[in-house]
């Protein structure tokens, strides 16, 4: 596992989105095509931008992403079937293959149905995030470990649910929903190389939990400690924590 710390948002968006799309034009070249996961939220937006920005052949890349709110209508600001539409889709060439999760259908038929799919694409670059209460997608703390099923139902948690809040996608924290459709631990750590990036200073503790803590579900993103091709990209705020610069 491997830190690069940026001096901030932009930049580290900048160096994140380059590092991604080298990973991903190597795939392309190599095996002709590349299969990704792109992680949504505020904290992804200058890594999206920079990676938008890259010269790929998107028409041989398959992305899938790694969680969505179940029963949340498409048309909401929180979606992120919307997000990655609207901030990704719209702004890229033709995918091969966009596999959105619906969270708007039988929970457990949906997570079949991905299975199915992700079980024959191995995923060549993952771009995630931690959350705020240390979750890597939606698997709060503790978080399962466990599991070999590519998605799980999973519910949210207080912290997981008041930060969705903060950053402004939903009008009350009634209004969260309870429960998503998530891409398991499990199956995130198949990815051959994982792009985690990280800013700001509200991510600071958990980036100390992550990078310092030992591994454990009580701070999911953590195994990513044990992960052979990890970097987390980081800018000035939320390393701030760290013991271990």
């Amino acid at each position: 596992m491997k830190v690069i710390q940026s001096k901030d948002q932009n930049e580290l968006g900048t160096v994140a989105g380059k590092a991604a799309a080298a990973l991903i034009r190597e795939a392309i070249n190599k095996n002709g095509f590349a299969n990704i996961i792109l992680a949504t939220g505020t904290s992804q937006f200058e890594t999206i931008r920079q990676l938008i920005a890259e010269d790929i052949n998107w028409g041989k890349v398959n992305m899938f992403h790694l969680d969505e709110y179940i029963a949340l209508p498409v048309t909401h600001p929180a979606s992120f079937r919307k997000y990655l539409r609207e901030r990704f889709l719209e702004k890229v060439s033709t995918l091969n293959n966009a596999y959105l999760i619906n969270g708007e259908t039988d929970a457990a038929a949906e997570c079949e149905r991905l299975a199915a799919i992700i079980k024959a694409h191995p995923i060549d670059v993952a771009l995630v995030g931690v959350g705020e209460n240390g979750h890597l997608a939606f698997n709060d703390p503790p978080a399962d470990f466990e599991t070999t099923k590519p998605y799980i139902v999973v519910n949210l948690d207080a912290a997981c649910r008041k930060q969705q809040l903060n950053e402004g996608w939903f009008g009350s924290v009634e209004e969260v929903p309870t429960q998503a459709i998530s891409m398991s631990v499990h199956q995130i750590m198949q990815s051959k190389h994982i792009i985690c990036s990280v800013p700001g200073e509200r991510k600071a503790q958990a980036v100390k939990d992550s990078l310092e803590q030992a591994v454990s579900n009580q701070y999911p993103a953590s195994i990513l400690q044990t992960h052979g091709d990890c970097t987390f990209y980081l800018d000035e705020a939320s390393a701030s924590a760290l013991t271990k610069k």
